[in-house]
């Protein structure tokens, strides 16, 4: 069976598309509200290690990264970690991990297609 993680948000309608096609799909996967328990730091750093644009990892359209009004680009890895941590509104979602070793961020269905299927 596949290990699939999803961090969530409950009002993010994206999130629940993901969430819709993995049960369509009959995969199992374990589902994380992102706000009360952002992804473990092993994950942000698969994801700084996957995408080589730091700003993918960030939900840049969402108000908490808005209000920072900062460059990202200037940061060190651990501070950008420990921003995420701080608020899971800041990351990119839905954050889903495949077996350990892959994050996808956002929603594509095709991209989840390659993938999974």
């Amino acid at each position: 069976m596949k290990k699939i993680i999803l961090y969530s948000y409950l009002k993010c309608s994206t999130c629940r598309k993901a969430a819709k096609w993995l049960k369509s799909k009959d995969f199992e996967f374990k589902l994380i509200d992102i706000v009360k328990e952002p992804p473990l730091v092993i994950y942000l750093n698969l994801a700084l290690e996957q995408y080589s644009d730091t700003k993918r990892i960030f939900n840049t359209r969402g108000q908490a990264f808005k209000t920072l009004n900062l460059d990202i680009y200037g940061l060190s890895r651990e501070e950008i970690i420990q921003l995420l941590l701080s608020n899971g509104k800041l990351i990119k979602r839905p954050f889903l991990i495949y077996e350990e070793e892959k994050v996808m961020l956002g929603f594509n269905e095709i991209e989840y297609a390659k993938q999974f299927i």
